[in-house]
């Protein structure tokens, strides 16, 4: 039988032992080792919850950084968006809350203790603090950068719209100037702003390089753009560019007004009123009267030359234009008043020459009208007489072209009879050119009637040869020679004009008859 040496076993008596924790028991709560964890989670690097060893949620942590270095880095003009900044100091705000309650309770893993963890996430604030000057720094520089690149790409858009026409490269000019305006309102402290001055005074000389190039005309429009950029650019910026194109843009005024009078332009007073309007205390102001002094004269000149009637029109077009420039500028001494009215003296005198070269030329039409409008304007001048006579040959010839071969002279009177009747019943003018000129008129005969046709086809038809009729009548002495005759009927009748062409030998007397068919006619 065996058994125990000591006897029979005996058990223990009383209760049952609790059974073992699954986890150690919470620590005693600790506020400066939940203040440790917050600030160790508030780093961005999840260290409060390693320390906890929440393994998961310091991966949590790792993420959020890193997704936001990818965002942020490299630093750009434009920024981090604001999502992406909001959402991570979300992140961070609820790692610190919740490391904060983790760790109230919660033995940290040694060797750490409170003390050590809490200054070491003191001093692990700096990497936010440090991370976040550095990206201001970064994003500082880049923005820099970007305003550089907007002020180079605006310069060179400058230049190249130099190559073009002020009118093909104005929308380009415009845009680089918008680009400067930006700098200067929004970004005066940055490098690019610094650089404004050397970048406007370029865009003025290339805007208005026309000038430096004395192409005057073409200048003109650029720089009155030019004075419009101190309306939308601060000031500051502008200094002495403000007032850059005045004095220029009056040179151009001036100059291309010159080369239009000069070359018979058609807009030469819209720039001289330009001027006088804009800058009349200018230098290039005062020379104005001058030169329209200087082409008033020139156009007198040119009366005399080989075409009188242009010059003539020119002056017509210079006592108008410059009277229309006397009004508009207020012409306080009076001087392009007198201008104006000496082109228009000149012009009526010119009338005449006129009207000579165009009779000379077989205008006969014209010559007739240009002499009619000198007698009529020119009461007093020597030549209107020899006027009066050019306009009467000039009509003959109208009708007898061989009537305008030679200039009509003042001469009169000779010694052959010539007896003009009126065989009709208009009132007729009676025209005649020839070694001498003149007209005379002759009331209609009221007894008379038109012949028909089949009257002046009966053989001996002699018109005029009713001695029971007093026919209006007028005798006139005329030299020898051939001697040029038109009757035209008077006040508005449709009966053509007749002519004849008489050859007067000394002792003849003449007669000419004037009488009515189906057509106006005469006859010897």
């Amino acid at each position: 039988m065996s058994g125990s040496p000591y006897g029979p076993s005996q058990g223990f008596a009383g209760p049952p032992l609790p059974p073992m924790p699954s986890s150690p028991p919470p620590a005693p709560p600790d506020a400066w080792r939940a203040t440790a964890v917050a600030l160790l989670n508030l780093s961005g690097l999840g260290l409060g919850y390693a320390l906890l060893r929440r393994w998961v949620l310091m991966a949590l942590c790792w993420t959020a950084t890193a997704v936001l270095l990818l965002v942020a880095v490299p630093a750009d003009a434009d920024g981090v968006p604001g999502a992406a900044l909001a959402g991570y100091a979300a992140v961070l705000l609820l790692a610190a809350l919740h490391g904060a309650l983790a760790g109230l309770r919660t033995r940290l893993a040694r060797p750490a203790g409170a003390p050590l963890a809490l200054l070491l996430g003191v001093l692990l604030l700096a990497v936010p603090a440090g991370g976040a000057l550095w990206y201001r720094n970064a994003h500082h520089e880049a923005v820099e950068q970007a305003l550089l690149d907007r002020l180079d790409k605006a310069d060179h858009l400058v230049a190249t719209s130099g190559h073009k026409s002020f009118t093909a490269a104005e929308s380009d000019y415009r845009s680089a100037l918008e680009v400067y305006r930006d700098l200067a309102e929004h970004h005066s402290g940055s490098r690019a702003a610094r650089r404004l001055p050397d970048s406007l005074h370029t865009y003025y000389t290339t805007v208005g390089a026309a000038y430096g190039h004395q192409e005057y005309c073409d200048a003109i429009e650029p720089l009155k753009y030019l004075r419009t950029v101190p309306d939308t650019m601060p000031k500051d910026q502008l200094g002495s560019l403000a007032r850059w194109p005045d004095d220029r843009l009056a040179a151009s005024l001036y100059e291309c007004g010159a080369q239009g009078l000069t070359a018979g332009g058609t807009d030469w007073d819209t720039r001289f009123g330009d001027l006088l309007n804009t800058f009349p205390r200018s230098a290039a102001a005062t020379k104005v009267p001058t030169a329209l002094d200087a082409a008033v004269q020139r156009a007198e000149k040119a009366v005399g030359g080989s075409q009188p009637c242009a010059a003539v029109a020119q002056l017509r077009d210079l006592d108008t234009r410059i009277g229309g420039l006397s009004k508009s500028s207020g012409d306080a001494d009076g001087t392009l008043a007198k201008a104006a009215g000496r082109a228009g003296r000149s012009g009526d005198a010119g009338e005449y020459a006129c009207g000579v070269d165009q009779y000379k030329d077989g205008d006969f039409e014209a010559a007739q009208k240009t002499m009619e409008q000198f007698a009529a304007g020119n009461g007093n001048d020597e030549n209107r007489a020899r006027a009066k006579k050019i306009a009467i040959a000039a009509e003959v010839a109208q009708t007898l072209p061989k009537a305008g071969k030679n200039l009509p002279t003042t001469a009169s009177g000779g010694s052959i009879s010539v007896t003009v009747k009126n065989d009709s019943p208009h009132d007729i003018t009676v025209l005649y050119t020839g070694p001498v000129t003149g007209s005379f008129t002759l009331k209609g005969c009221g007894d008379c009637k038109a012949y028909t046709l089949a009257d002046t086809l009966v053989t001996g038809f002699k018109p005029c040869s009713d001695s029971g009729r007093n026919y209006p009548q007028r005798t006139i002495s005329l030299p020898a020679g051939t001697t040029y005759f038109v009757h035209k009927p008077n006040g508005g009748s449709t009966a053509s004009p007749a002519s004849d062409t008489a050859k007067l030998r000394p002792g003849y007397i003449y007669t000419e008859c004037a009488y009515t068919t189906q057509t106006f006619g005469s006859g010897i």
